[in-house]
């Protein structure tokens, strides 16, 4: 019902106008049914537009099959129902027809389009013996050209279309400049006619001329020094990063050692012999598989919404199939089989591991560099600029210190400010709460008031009250006012008179101080650049003395580690000689008991066994590659009998389906009558 809804409504719309309703539409008989799918037809293709009752019916179908198949229409019951396909589009049968119909209404504009490019692209068909004339190859070469011509010039008008531009603009934007020129033009003529009414107007010109390509040549002159400095700060910048780095390697190499240094160029070659010979070429072929794929995925034509429905349905159905695969193989999967993918999975989950940690390695080596040179950026520019250095060891650990402090003191003052808002949210509710009562209180006074026909007692009586509460509160201000402003003037004449007799004393002792300073001054400048001097010299002794005792305390350090490896390794020495010297009286011992305590046997059976153990298991790989191709064979022919089971039950639902009402149908060995 949904799908005739939909053909009737199409039909009746533009350009087909057929004013159909579904009742007249499902009347309609075989042959007008043909006719309106020919008038379809030819709305898409002009070509059919035609009579079919001047046309024979064998010809009309074989003339819309061969236009369907170009516009790839896929009949509802696949290739095998494609016989009947055929019949029912001969004599017109709804069943058949009405899909079509519902299919091409669907989707007009594509398939206009892809008719009209069918009308260029579907090569004339040319037996391999006539193309043995030279002629007929050579016209028929120039014929494959201009195909493939037609296909770039029509991908360019589509990227054209699509694009956004449009015709009338670019029209409008044509009309525009013109206009613009022809103004331009005649402000030139008017402007000439002015200047050649003055005198010597080509001296002018010419000097005109000459300040423009002067005043070009300047900026262009502008610009070229403006990207001489850009250049010159880049390569500042880079020099600086290079001074650096330089820093960072010599003060590397004075601290290092040669086995350290060896241990650290050991793991780089590493880490780069593995990603030349392994991560690299790997995400080089991946990314050039992709760029393949892109190519083809580029080089095919545009395919519509019907065409991504298909293919979405295909891969829907691949990936059914192949769930059913690997669950079919998980079902009839063997112990040695799983033992194989055990180690599998093992190994996988290893070497992602080992390419996370590797990416992981890279990011992070990465993002230090770009630390370390934002660091060293921002270091050189606070210098420059005279701030002070960062700060290190002892400076930082006070800093996080006192910053532990205030943070301490910052959760507090947070947590009291949530214990007030907390407080202002219930008194603000109680606030609600009593302006709530106050109007209620409020409306039954009026009320009262209102029903004793004093209205707007209450209100002018509580007006009275402010006004003269108010009148009061200025008339005690004003008397305080002018009380502090006396008590005020008699504090202030006391306390000058005060300060005049304690500065008194105060100011002679401050001049003799002035006429002291202005001759210690110079003794004290001198002084405190001798200071200086002795300061910086000291300061420059204790960092050599402390670079001494750095190097001297990591020598110690090191030395230490050494003892200590070199005792373990001296205690393991040991152990072993003495467990080499029991396992050699045991293996001398007469004892058959103890003996067979011994490493050496026991290795001895455990080997045994493995090899029993692989001969069993080199056996059943035997058998398993002996009746594969048997098993092989039984289970295509399994798929054969279900496929061939599944056709038969398809076949017989789909007569039960079109079997007319009382119509008897007969199957082996019984019969059914539908009603």
């Amino acid at each position: 019902s949904e799908q005739l809804k939909f053909i009737v409504e199409q039909l009746n719309r533009e350009p087909f106008k057929k004013n159909f309703n579904l009742i007249t539409f499902d009347s309609l008989e075989p042959m007008q049914l043909l006719q309106i799918l020919n008038d379809v037809l030819s709305e898409i293709d002009p070509k059919q537009a035609i009579d079919i009752r001047e046309e024979m019916p064998e010809q009309t179908a074989k003339r819309m099959f061969t236009l369907l198949g170009m516009l790839k229409y896929k009949p509802p019951g696949g290739i095998s129902e494609v016989s009947s396909f055929r019949q029912g589009l001969v004599i017109g049968s709804k069943p058949v027809v009405h899909p079509i119909l519902h299919w091409l209404l669907q989707r007009i504009p594509e398939l206009k389009k892809r008719a009209y490019l069918a009308r260029f692209l579907v090569k004339l068909e040319v037996p391999a013996e006539f193309l043995q004339d030279d002629v007929i190859a050579e016209t028929y070469h120039q014929y494959e050209e201009l195909v493939e011509a037609f296909k770039n010039i029509h991908k360019e008008c589509e990227q054209l279309k699509s694009s956004g531009f449009s015709t009338a603009e670019i029209r409008r934007d044509i009309v525009t400049m013109e206009e613009e020129k022809d103004q331009l033009i005649k402000r030139v003529e008017r402007l000439r006619k002015r200047v050649e009414a003055v005198s010597n107007h080509q001296r002018m010109l010419e000097l005109a001329r000459q300040l423009r390509v002067e005043k070009e040549r300047e900026e262009s002159l502008a610009h070229q020094k403006q990207e001489q400095k850009n250049q010159l700060f880049q390569a500042e910048q880079r020099l600086q990063r290079s001074q650096l780095q330089l820093k960072d390697l010599q003060q590397a190499a004075a601290d290092a050692k040669p086995e350290s240094l060896m241990k650290r160029l050991e793991e780089d070659i590493k880490f780069n012999s593995y990603m030349v010979s392994e991560k690299l070429p790997r995400e080089l072929e991946n990314m050039r598989k992709v760029v393949q794929y892109l190519q083809k995925v580029a080089s095919e034509p545009a395919m519509g919404q019907a065409e991504l429905r298909e293919l979405e349905g295909k891969i829907k159905e691949t990936n059914t199939e192949i769930n059913q695969l690997i669950e079919k193989r998980m079902v009839r999967n063997d112990p040695m089989d799983d033992k194989l993918s055990l180690f599998r999975q093992q190994a996988a989950i290893i070497v992602r591991k080992k390419e996370s940690k590797v990416e992981e390695l890279q990011e992070a080596r990465e993002e230090l560099a770009a630390v370390e040179r934002e660091l060293n950026m921002k270091s050189s520019q606070a210098q420059e600029q005279g701030g002070a250095e960062l700060i290190r060891g002892d400076e930082f650990k006070r800093y996080v210190a006192k910053m532990r402090g205030k943070n301490s003191t910052y959760k507090k003052k947070r947590q009291e400010m949530a214990e007030l808002n907390a407080e202002y949210g219930v008194l603000q509710r109680t606030e609600e709460i009593l302006r709530e009562r106050h109007t209620t209180g409020q409306q039954q006074l009026q009320s009262l008031e209102a029903q004793q026909g004093i209205s707007g007692y209450s209100d002018t009586q509580e007006e009275l009250e402010r006004v003269s509460a108010i009148k009061s509160e200025l008339d005690e201000m004003k008397g305080r006012t002018l009380d502090d402003m006396s008590e005020m003037v008699k504090k202030l004449n006391s306390v000058i008179a005060e300060k005049k007799s304690a500065l008194s004393p105060l100011i002679k002792d401050l001049r003799a101080l002035r006429q002291q300073h202005a001759e210690l001054a110079p003794e004290y400048e001198q002084k405190k650049a001798q200071y200086d001097n002795c300061a910086a010299g000291l300061e420059s002794n204790r960092s050599k003395l402390e670079q001494e005792v750095r190097t001297l305390r990591e020598e110690v350090a090191q030395e230490e580690s050494r003892y200590h490896y070199l005792n373990c390794m001296k205690v393991i020495t040991a152990s072993q000689i003495e467990r080499a010297a029991n396992q050699s009286e045991i293996n001398q011992s007469m004892d058959l008991q103890v003996r067979r305590t011994a490493l050496r046997e026991k290795y001895i059976t455990h080997t045994a066994e493995q090899d029993s153990l692989g001969k069993v298991l080199r056996q059943q790989v035997k058998q398993v590659r002996e009746n594969q191709e048997s098993n092989m064979k039984q289970m295509k022919m399994w798929k054969d009998l279900e496929k061939l089971l599944e056709c038969k039950k398809q076949c017989y639902l789909k007569a039960q389906s079109q079997a007319p009402i009382g119509h008897v149908i007969q199957d082996v060995g019984k019969d059914m009558l539908v009603l």
